[in-house]
């Protein structure tokens, strides 16, 4: 009798932790990206701030798998499920057969339909996003130092929209760039007339988090030279310059929008029920409702918890989604019940910049809560682990050291990457 196969669609944190756990299950295992690596999206912020090369944040899917003999990769764009036949469409009407199928695709931001934001936006979901952004950044100074008068008109005005990890992060990022590296590389240029604009449309920045280490967050960004506008929204964005919902607007060339996300759009091809965010409305246990052989997890997942709540859209879900989805199918394997998702809530974390960072634990761990250079300290110890790859762990582990006792940081390219048709896609929705 043949073995099963079962069809991953994504190579995220959801996708890839649940072939791990099929590594000794007597199924066949295909795994389907539009790319051929996993990309480490918790520090494409500092791609993008030019403290790791983009091959840092990323690693080849093949090479994950060399030692899993029922592993097989195909890259591809899925763009539909022929759910009576059980098979997996991709672009040139290929199909791909299913016995069980695991929908981990993840998730691209969500512009909420303001005006212009798709036209002029940065977004932050992607290896391609985060060089390109970064080589903007470093265009800017380029163009004002050929011409100083763009100053005035905002090219060093730099605006990132929302107030959740992201974006706190990347400010803090942009600010030690500003301070501390490329005075040194523009010496004509007056470096310290960069701005660094973050705007939050909420009373308070990471909002999950305890009120304390909210403000400790403002406080530190303030301190480090930006400009924090809470109770801010973005009414609309054009080429050089961003309307806000107090009546002001900035002159800038750059928006960069972490406010937000929903689901990848292949959602809206599934056939399923959508919740808050374009999050499909999965039965307790991930599968799709009336399609027990298939499964949403990640950040395309709405599961609720006991109160109601969908679970954050973070690696921590994603990870454990993808892993209780490959007990679900073993126990369909073996003809048991399947089990409700529950989540094991470790804590949340963010680095705020140099020596500063907010760390809050769950009950699991007594709901600790600490803050500034050993909550920093723990941050980087834990994307460490979390890295995929011996090489990638060696080369940032190595970056960070380079930079934090150089003050300097080496990858200060401008090399635009060309996104995907993929990505050109996704950022229509």
């Amino acid at each position: 009798m043949a073995q099963p196969t079962i069809v991953i669609i994504g190579a995220g944190f959801a996708g890839l932790n649940a072939a791990k756990a099929l590594k000794h299950v007597p199924v066949n295992v295909l795994m389907i990206d539009q790319h051929n690596y996993h990309t480490f999206q918790p520090l494409l912020y500092q791609v993008a701030t030019s403290g790791l090369d983009a091959g840092d944040v990323a690693h080849q899917v093949r090479a994950t798998f060399h030692q899993q003999q029922n592993f097989r990769f195909q890259q591809g764009k899925v763009i539909g499920v022929d759910w009576e036949a059980r098979e997996v469409v991709l672009e040139q009407d290929q199909r791909v057969a299913f016995d069980y199928l695991i929908v981990a695709a993840g998730a691209i931001y969500h512009d909420f339909g303001i005006p212009g934001v798709k036209e002029h936006g940065f977004f932050l979901k992607s290896l391609s996003e985060a060089v390109n952004i970064r080589s903007h950044i470093l265009r800017q100074f380029e163009r004002v130092n050929s011409n100083p008068e763009l100053v005035a008109d905002g090219a060093l005005n730099f605006v990132i929209v929302g107030g959740g990890p992201t974006g706190v992060e990347m400010a803090g990022a942009l600010a030690e760039l500003f301070d501390i590296v490329l005075p040194k590389d523009f010496p004509e240029v007056d470096v310290f007339e960069a701005r660094v604009y973050l705007v939050e449309m909420g009373d308070r920045l990471l909002s999950p988090y305890d009120p304390d280490l909210s403000q400790y967050t403002e406080r530190v960004l303030r301190q480090r030279g930006i400009n924090v506008r809470l109770n801010t929204a973005v009414k609309e964005v054009h080429a050089e310059r961003v309307l806000l919902s107090d009546g002001s607007e900035l002159a800038t060339n750059t928006l960069i929008w972490a406010a937000g996300v929903r689901g990848h759009p292949l959602v809206d091809v599934l056939g399923v029920e959508l919740t808050r965010g374009y999050r499909a409305a999965v039965a307790p246990d991930l599968s799709i409702p009336g399609h027990p052989e298939a499964f949403i997890v990640g950040d395309m997942s709405g599961v609720t918890d006991k109160d109601g709540n969908v679970y954050p859209q973070v690696a921590q879900v994603a990870i454990q989604q993808g892993k209780h989805a490959v007990k679900q199918i073993i126990n369909q394997l073996k003809q048991r019940p399947t089990e409700p998702f529950s989540y094991r809530d470790l804590g949340s974390m963010a680095t705020i910049g140099r020596s500063a960072g907010v760390a809050e634990l769950s009950d699991m761990f007594l709901n600790l809560k600490f803050k500034g250079r050993l909550a920093w300290l723990a941050w980087l110890f834990l994307h460490l682990i979390y890295l995929v790859g011996h090489q990638s762990r060696f080369n940032v582990f190595a970056n960070w050291v380079y930079n934090y006792f150089t003050f300097d940081r080496h990858a200060r390219l401008i090399t635009d990457m060309q996104p995907s048709p993929a990505e050109l896609a996704n950022k229509s929705h």
